[in-house]
């Protein structure tokens, strides 16, 4: 008895003990505890998703992949897998599992290796937002104590979405909705069993046991899942047998895009970090773009298809690399699917590697790991050598004399499934398309291929405007007095340089001189010879401050009369917001790509609000910033039922110059430098070609009242292009083929005639008003105020209304 009595007062004597142990513990412990309360409010570092204006996916930024689901949209299926893997009393336990830490210890003693783990859900949710992976006593008697706190704090469902977002998966993938895409490339909600017990795995060991870095080890620990869920009556037999007998097809994902539009996304991704710093990457916003989904996908094809068209004119340049046999065939093989990796598909131009050569065809190795044969007619024949910009050498056969084994080359697939040589252009485009009414960037292409450089041309490429810049010039002189029927002459004219020895002598393209000439025919035909002497005449100061008044930035302009001929530096960007003054009837926009910001919880916390044209409220209006951010006040308070008001567009143009100068562009198209475009058959289109000396660059730049688009083609070295080359050949071919999309919903509109504008009957000889009866008399427009009279005769002026407008249309 009296030993009975020792252990009895032993016994109480240690559990007092054991209390105050506990209690010491947690007072130790208790006051340097986190805030669990802050759970409620944890912003998960969720990376930058950039779309089109109609919600394709075209970026994804951030260090951590991570895509937050709440608990309703996560699919039952995995939860039971998770659990089974994790903690299978989940839902029962108050954040401490004591059967759960009984069973762990004896799996461990028995087998050797850890199974289902001692820690709860809780305690990981704890461990991963609180604490630091030290293995101390000390740590752990922390995450249970704020086990128990989170639980008293916040629902399971709450708990479990923590845990479900937060965890580290493998290959920068945070939470189990990422870890899905990255492996997988669907949502979580798209997986089979099989693929939810695989990744219910991935906590253990995310770097070991993940199914891309250790697909072995994961399939031993999805299958120890499946059993566990077997056991616990989550699945039947058959699924079991079904999951369990499944191949794995895990690799790695990219970010899911709707299609590839990589410069756009960049130029989203710098504002966003001009904006936001460092938490641009980590917040979670969604930026919505002005680009268009479908006319993107049109540039990009417009661009890659112009530049394989100039690059076959001038010849076959011979194979990437050469990749020479070496070793044994494995060895080789190796070799070069491993360059086929390295080497990345540009727009449909394939990597491909001549395995074998035939007198009539030559197999290739395709990264695919398929070899399809490449006849001699499919490319081979017609790839005459390149040997300067302006010859190519004479077609060779056999095939050998063209192709080897071992070379790393580009080809393209027909409709037919039929392989074709080709090769990466080494001449560069770009194209950048605007909404004249507001400046949002519809598209943007900054070269052939983000793959190849990340250069943007479109944003980034200073070159030289040649011809394409002339309408700027002859807007500011029929601003300063003269008309479109003003006779400059076009002879040869003979200019000092920059030294007393240095002459220059300006030509026309042609080296053609045509005499005594109208401006309105001038610019039509570019007539380099007339846009000098006309700048000599207006005075080169009136022209910079003019286009500055534009909007271009003049700080870099050489104050020279080669000005005339587009000889400053300029961006495509800049040059299609001047063309959308010309387009919109003479209003300044500023380009603009990003159209709102959403939050991670859908808030809008950001709305453009660009200078939009306004052609009802004409008049003068002080110049307006380019673009207003709404507070969120401002969005709040305004009327949803009412549409917000826009800042209006300044005029910067006259509305009649305006009006002349787009029908001479018009004449561009229908009898100068732009007959190309006629294939579209439109009578609503003006445009300019510019063509500069080498020629090293040539433009397209043109426009409806809907759509502006500006296209160059150039090499980045600034190398000619070949002496056939100009903006007619090139450049407008790429503009072609973009608007005949991009203007197909366009419905034609005639542009109004502007108050102040009249006809006159002049001779188109001398520009003055035309005899009675002269039978070769034609219309032009005028400024009333610079309209030419008769001397002594009734004044040959006509107001202008429509009838005479479709008369006056039809002569030209």
């Amino acid at each position: 008895m009296s030993f009975l009595r020792f252990v009895l007062r032993l016994s109480v004597f240690g559990c007092l003990g054991a209390l105050w142990a506990i209690a010491g513990v947690y007072l130790y412990l208790s006051p340097n505890l986190p805030d669990v309360e802050t759970l409620r409010d944890v912003r998960l570092q969720t990376p930058m998703l950039v779309y089109t204006r109609d919600g394709e996916l075209i970026g994804q930024f951030g260090e951590q992949k991570r895509s937050p689901l709440p608990f309703d949209a996560i699919p039952e299926q995995f939860i039971k897998a998770l659990l089974a893997a994790e903690d299978d009393n989940y839902f029962t336990h108050r954040g401490v599992d004591v059967m759960g830490l009984m069973r762990a210890t004896s799996e461990l003693v028995l087998t050797g290796e850890k199974g289902s783990g001692g820690s709860t859900l809780t305690m990981q949710v704890a461990r991963n937002y609180f604490l630091n992976l030290d293995r101390t006593f000390i740590r752990k008697f922390n995450e249970i104590l704020l086990a128990i706190e989170i639980e008293r704090t916040l629902s399971k469902e709450e708990i479990f979405e923590l845990y479900f977002n937060r965890i580290f998966l493998g290959h920068r993938a945070y939470g189990f909705e990422a870890a899905s895409q990255v492996y997988y490339g669907k949502t979580i909600g798209e997986l089979s069993l099989a693929q939810h017990a695989m990744l219910a795995g991935v906590p253990k060991a995310p770097s070991r046991i993940n199914p891309v870095s250790g697909p072995e080890a994961g399939k031993e620990r999805r299958d120890w899942i499946l059993g566990r869920m077997y056991a616990l009556g989550y699945i039947d037999r058959e699924q079991y047998q079904s999951a369990l007998a499944e191949v794995d097809d895990a690799r790695l994902w990219g970010a899911q895009l709707g299609f590839a539009a990589h410069y756009a996304a960049e130029m989203a991704r710098q504002e966003m970090v001009q904006r936001y710093g460092l938490d641009a990457y980590t917040n979670g916003y969604h930026v919505y773009t002005t680009i268009s989904s479908e006319l993107q996908r049109v540039a990009t094809r417009s661009v890659v298809d112009g530049l394989i068209a100039y690059d076959k004119r001038h010849g076959y340049r011979g194979p990437e690399r050469q990749l020479a046999p070496r070793g044994s065939d494995e060895d080789t093989i190796a070799d070069w699917r491993a360059a086929l990796r390295k080497a990345a598909p540009v727009g449909n131009l394939q990597p491909a590697i001549v395995t074998s050569v035939a007198d009539d065809k030559a197999t290739l190795l395709l990264a695919d790991g398929s070899t399809p044969d490449l006849p001699w007619e499919n490319g081979i024949r017609q790839a005459r050598p390149y040997l300067s910009e302006n010859a190519t050498g004479a077609s060779q056969q056999p095939v050998a004399k063209v192709l080897a084994i071992g070379d790393l080359i580009r080809v393209t697939q027909d409709e037919e499934g039929a392989w074709h040589l080709a090769q990466l252009p080494a001449a560069q485009a770009a194209l950048v398309s605007l909404n004249p009414d507001n400046g949002a960037i519809v598209s943007i292409v900054g070269g052939i291929g983000f793959e190849q450089s990340k250069f943007n041309r479109a944003t980034q490429a200073q070159r030289q405007p040649g011809s394409n810049f002339k309408p700027f010039l002859y807007s500011a002189a029929f601003e300063a007095g003269f008309t479109a029927a003003t006779i400059i002459n076009d002879a040869p004219i003979v200019l000092e340089g920059g030294s007393q020895d240095d002459l220059w002598r300006p030509e026309n393209d042609e080296g053609k001189f045509y005499g005594p000439t109208r401006l309105r025919w001038a610019l039509t035909k570019s007539r380099n010879l007339v846009s000098i002497r006309l700048l000599q005449r207006l005075g080169v100061k009136r022209l910079i401050k003019y286009v500055n008044h534009l909007g271009f930035d003049t700080s870099g302009y050489v104050p020279e009369l080669s000005l005339a001929l587009g000889t400053q530096s300029i961006t495509p960007l800049e040059l299609a917001k001047g063309y959308a003054v010309l387009a919109n009837g003479g209003f300044r926009v500023e380009p603009y790509l990003i159209q709102r910001i959403e939050d991670t919880n859908g808030v809008t916390v950001f709305e453009a609000r660009p200078p939009t044209v306004c052609r009802d409220c004409d008049g003068p209006v002080a110049p307006q910033q380019a673009e207003e951010e709404m507070s969120m006040e401002e969005i709040l308070a305004v009327d949803t039922v009412e549409e917000v008001q826009l800042p209006p567009a300044p005029r910067v143009m006259d509305a009649r110059v305006n009006f002349i100068i787009d029908s001479i562009l018009k004449d561009v198209i229908t009898r100068g430098t732009g007959r190309r475009a006629l294939v579209l058959e439109r009578s609503d289109i003006g445009g300019k070609t510019g063509t500069t000396n080498g020629p090293m660059d040539v433009w397209f730049s043109g426009y409806n009242r809907d759509v502006v688009t500006t296209a160059w083609v150039g090499f980045d070295n600034y190398t000619p292009l070949g002496r056939r080359e100009f903006g007619g050949t090139a450049a407008l071919p790429i503009w072609i083929d973009y608007m005949r999309e991009a203007l197909k919903d366009s419905p034609e509109q005639e542009r109004p005639v502007p108050p102040g504008i009249v006809t006159v009957k002049i001779d188109p000889q001398t520009g003055q008003p035309a005899s009675p009866g002269q039978s070769n008399a034609i219309f032009e427009y005028f400024k009333r105020e610079t309209a030419p009279q008769h001397s002594g005769r009734r004044d040959s002026r006509r107001e202008s209304d429509s009838s005479l407008y479709d008369e006056v249309n039809d002569l030209f």
